[in-house]
């Protein structure tokens, strides 16, 4: 495990203090999968290990959303996240990719939204080809495939995800919020989908926003925020940001 450095870790602000989380607790906020099971299988093995380790009374994970699209084991990955969440308090969050799909399914006018966006290779995982013309007669074609490929459980996971999750000083979402509107009052499209707007801001949020949806190089630390995206589909790095205390740590493949 390799510690994010002090100096980045004095950045963060909340009301001019440092953030902290309850005693007890400890989190690992897991960033974008899209579709990678093999990353999130070795980041799980690492984070059970850190735990073995070093136990906590109240340990928890946190996956920000897009767990489908792009990459090749987006059922295998539900299947993945259901399972560690049958066997460890987790907390799932909705990404834009699981929203896209689940509107998918009575709204035929997203699929090429979805396609464009990855969901091809979704399709792909549940054994559904979406190759070719997409005219409306394949589009139908496809939501019914879909609707009948999609097991029951991994229906209730994408209906269940939520929107955000606060621990302490901290706020977990997947993309961001909007800077002018407090965390109570957020909008589902911007949490989801925010970029700029919430990525140049210099406000206190009132709370530290831990997010993914845009693809940096390297954690991202800023005064408000802290955005943990490294891009796992392209790059094969799943990062896991470990919050304790005042501490802060990232765990990666």
């Amino acid at each position: 495990m390799t510690a994010i450095m002090l100096a980045e870790r004095g950045r963060l602000r909340v009301f001019g203090r440092g953030p902290v989380l309850p005693d007890g607790q400890r989190i690992y906020a897991i960033g974008d999968i899209h579709g990678r099971l093999d990353l999130l299988d070795k980041l799980l093995v690492k984070i059970e290990a850190d735990v073995d380790q070093r136990p906590a009374a109240r340990p928890i994970c946190i996956f920000l959303g897009d767990y489908i699209d792009r990459g090749p084991s987006s059922r295998e990955t539900i299947d993945r996240l259901i399972e560690q969440g049958n066997r460890s308090e987790c907390v799932f969050l909705k990404g834009n990719h699981e929203s896209i799909a689940i509107r998918c399914l009575i709204d035929r006018s997203r699929f090429d939204q979805w396609m464009r966006l990855g969901g091809m290779e979704t399709l792909h995982s549940y054994k559904i080809s979406a190759q070719g013309v997409r005219n409306d007669k394949k589009i139908r074609a496809l939501q019914v495939a879909f609707h009948e490929a999609l097991p029951q459980a991994h229906f209730r996971f994408l209906r269940d995800l939520q929107n955000s999750y606060t621990a302490g000083d901290f706020f977990f979402v997947h993309a961001g919020v909007k800077p002018s509107v407090g965390l109570e009052s957020q909008s589902e499209s911007d949490l989801l989908w925010i970029r700029e707007e919430f990525l140049s801001s210099d406000v206190d949020f009132g709370k530290i926003v831990v997010h993914g949806h845009t693809p940096v190089h390297e954690v991202e630390v800023r005064s408000n925020r802290v955005n943990i995206d490294t891009g796992a589909f392209a790059t094969g790095r799943l990062t896991c940001l470990v919050i304790e205390g005042e501490s802060l740590s990232v765990i990666s493949t």
